[in-house]
C-alpha cells in the first residue's frame, strides 16, 4: 500500500505546467516536480493545503492510497 497523487491529472485537467503551479502556489519547481513524478517520500501539510486550494479539490480528491503499489 502507498500513497499517491493525482497532480498530474489535476494539472492537466486545469491546463497547467510545473512553472504555472510554482508560480500561483509559491511552492518550488522542484517540490512540484517531485510530486507530479511520483519521486516524493514525503509531503507538508501547508503544501497540501495550497495545492488543494489552487485545484479547488478536497485531500482526497489529491491524495490517495494505491492498494497495489509498494
Amino acid at each position: 500500500m502507498i500513497v499517491k497523487n493525482n497532480l498530474r491529472v489535476l494539472m492537466a485537467k486545469h491546463k497547467m505546467n510545473i512553472k504555472d503551479v510554482a508560480e500561483k502556489t509559491g511552492l518550488s519547481r522542484t517540490t512540484i516536480s517531485k510530486l507530479y513524478n511520483e519521486q516524493s517520500t514525503t509531503i507538508a501539510f501547508e503544501t497540501i493545503y495550497k495545492l488543494c486550494t489552487l485545484f479547488d479539490v478536497s485531500v482526497d480528491e489529491l491524495l490517495y492510497i494505491d492498494e497495489e503499489g509498494e
